[in-house]
């Protein structure tokens, strides 16, 4: 069974920094792309950053660059998504997925899905 479980997700002030985790099982992680989407209430899913596993390519969506940054640990089948200097529009859950992926793609270029993990920005 495929799963991806994302962590770390939590409330953080404005200026903070939040690490979020995407642990992947069931799956041979190294062909795929790992994408984090997030989506805040009322809006679209947004692409946010998309790390391509076999040869380390990223994306960085313009709305977080110089903020988020994305990383991979193969051996542990986990991606990072490093977020500092938070502001309250990055208030959102956050989902990891698994798939083609792409700069960054939709969400159906990505097969498998996590449940998602808070994160809120307060001012």
């Amino acid at each position: 069974e495929v799963q991806l479980v994302e962590s770390g997700g939590g409330v953080v002030q404005a200026g903070g920094s939040l690490r979020l985790s995407c642990v992947v099982s069931g799956l041979h992680v190294d062909t795929y792309a790992i994408g984090w989407f997030r989506q805040a209430p009322g809006k679209e899913h947004e692409g946010v950053s998309v790390i391509s596993i076999p040869d380390g390519d990223t994306y960085i969506a313009e709305s977080v660059k110089g903020r988020f940054t994305i990383s991979s640990d193969n051996a542990k089948k986990m991606v990072y998504l490093f977020m500092k200097d938070l502001k309250p529009e990055d208030t959102a859950v956050y989902y990891c997925g698994a798939g083609s992926g792409g700069s960054p793609g939709t969400v159906d270029d990505y097969d498998y899905w996590g449940q998602g993990t808070q994160v809120t920005v307060s001012s």
